[in-house]
């Protein structure tokens, strides 16, 4: 039987922000768990279809980047990678290490960030429409402005579009330090993040690379069984190596 959904959990986040997080999954668990990471301006919620189908076999925590959805909106400033990484580290806390870290756009960054800082808690990386970032500084440059414009439009909370900004070339840098098997997902005609792909292949120990025909950058709200199946075939392969 796995838990219900809607058992939201508030955990403490870096400087006591509150986060919210739910995990879910059967009584008898199959493989590390997974930590399911969002993109910016999304909430957990983009998780559920997924989550629903993992759930019967595998332990799946989804939580809310402060500012987003439950989780708490301090002021603006408490919005850097920093924060959001420490904030992982606590969702970890709940969930266990070393668990499998799942991350859609802004999601896998952090998750590849993560990894890169404490590989020690990684048993696997799920890259769902991810990039590793930016070397040179004009290329940052215009992926911030880029936000600024995006979050200009929107309704969120002030200050939060500083968690989506890149300010150094950490994770790029670092990239190929990272061991741990990864599974690549990405839809079609989302070539923006395509070049970020090819070079996981050459960087990463990618175990497979799914593209999902005729689906756009939230392949996983869009084809979440698909996703879902590439995920269940990628535990599989963990547990036997």
């Amino acid at each position: 039987m796995s838990t219900p959904m809607g058992a939201t959990t508030t955990l403490a986040g870096t400087d006591g922000v509150d986060i919210a997080a739910e995990t879910r999954g059967p009584d008898v668990r199959s493989g590390p768990p997974i930590v399911a990471t969002t993109g910016w301006a999304n909430d957990r919620s983009v998780w559920t279809p997924m989550a629903d189908d993992l759930c019967v076999d595998h332990a799946v925590t989804t939580w809310d980047l402060r500012g987003h959805g439950a989780s708490a909106a301090p002021p603006p400033g408490d919005y850097t990678r920093a924060h959001a990484l420490g904030d992982l580290a606590a969702v970890l806390d709940l969930a266990g290490r070393p668990a499998v870290l799942m991350g859609h756009s802004l999601g896998g960054f952090l998750s590849l960030a993560h990894a890169v800082d404490h590989p020690e808690d990684v048993a696997g990386l799920v890259l769902v429409a991810t990039g590793p970032g930016f070397r040179k500084v004009e290329a940052r440059e215009q992926w911030n402005e880029s936000v600024r414009a995006s979050a200009a439009g929107m309704d969120l909370a002030a200050g939060a579009e500083e968690i989506s900004m890149h300010h150094d070339s950490h994770v790029i840098d670092h990239l190929a330090e990272v061991q741990v098997p990864v599974l690549v997902l990405l839809g079609e005609r989302d070539t923006r993040f395509a070049a970020s792909a090819a070079l996981f292949q050459r960087d990463l120990d990618v175990r497979e690379s799914v593209v999902v025909a005729g689906m756009g950058h939230m392949v996983h709200v869009k084809a979440p069984a698909e996703c879902a199946a590439a995920v269940r075939r990628f535990m599989a392969g963990l547990a036997t190596r």
